[in-house]
């Protein structure tokens, strides 16, 4: 009960924009829609995966450095933290993918401790061959969705997001 009452008061009230949500059965069909949402997804990077042999984790370790990296490389730490898990988990599974050739691993030229992660010419090749299929589901995906709309929609879950992990942080103080 006292975490219940810390997240309402304050600053942090139950309301958005003066609404209060009292229809406890909406929020939980939401969260049950994003919960199957992650599940199709997650499918996807599965299927994306084993087409080039590597494990879905992996996948998203590679996708993480394509959309980090600016060619000089991308820091463990940058990647762990854009998928949430622990920065040993990546260097593990990113030693892996380069004995397969999908990755180089430098070491920093600033600071000999930090490595830096980046795509092979092998990876840029095979993510260029599933490039028009990858197109193609998203736009079936998203076929519904303008500009406009897909904007707007990204920026609330990403305030959704920034919201889950504020509440993550409140309930691990309880705990």
């Amino acid at each position: 009960m006292a975490l219940a009452k810390r997240i309402r008061s304050g600053s942090e009230a139950g309301s958005a924009r003066g609404r209060t949500y009292k229809n406890h059965d909406l929020i939980k069909r939401f969260t049950w829609e994003i919960a199957s949402i992650s599940v199709y997804l997650e499918e996807l990077r599965q299927f994306w995966a084993r087409a080039i042999g590597i494990s879905g984790p992996q996948w998203m370790i590679l996708m993480a450095i394509s959309d980090l990296d600016k060619d000089d490389g991308i820091p463990v730490n940058a990647v762990s933290k854009m998928l949430h898990v622990d920065a040993s988990f990546v260097t593990t599974q990113s030693k892996l993918l380069e004995k397969k050739g999908f990755l180089r691993r430098k070491p920093s030229p600033t600071d000999a401790r930090v490595v830096r992660l980046s795509l092979t010419d092998k990876t840029h090749k095979h993510l260029a061959i599933l490039a028009a299929q990858h197109e193609a589901i998203d736009e079936f995906v998203f076929a519904e969705f303008g500009e406009h709309e897909l904007v707007e929609l990204t920026d609330k879950l990403a305030a959704l997001k920034n919201r889950l992990e504020k509440a993550r942080l409140k309930v691990a103080v309880d705990f």
